[in-house]
């Protein structure tokens, strides 16, 4: 059984998945048709925890970095880039590299001086 690839043009930032180039295309990404859902799902449910974490902001005396919106956001970020990652071309993989930000999501900075004795606030 083979599996056929073909190419799409993502842009995160527009919410858009592309089988030919525009102008808002940020990363290249080679995919079969199941792996095509996976991402359409991957970017809707980006999509809506950011639309959550936005009204979340407003809510007073809440610590932004043990708000569960701002914990599902960057779960959803992590998943969506390094699947973009994965099946990205050169340049795609090496932009995420360069952004860091799998890594950064990854990394609370917890361990940082100031939070030592801080409370959660959940």
């Amino acid at each position: 059984m083979t599996t056929d690839k073909k190419t799409y043009y993502v842009s995160v930032n527009h919410n858009l998945i592309r089988d030919v180039p525009g102008d808002s295309n940020e990363f290249t990404v080679m995919l079969s048709k199941d792996e095509l859902t996976r991402l359409k799902d991957l970017m809707n449910d980006f999509s809506s925890t950011d639309r959550y974490a936005f009204q979340r902001t407003f809510v007073p005396y809440k610590s932004a970095d043990h708000d569960e919106a701002i914990e599902q956001f960057d779960e959803r970020t992590i998943d969506l880039y390094a699947f973009l990652h994965e099946h990205g071309d050169e340049r795609t993989r090496r932009m995420i590299e360069d952004m860091n930000i799998i890594r950064k999501m990854d990394d609370t900075g917890y361990d940082d001086p100031g939070y030592e004795n801080a409370p959660l606030n959940k």
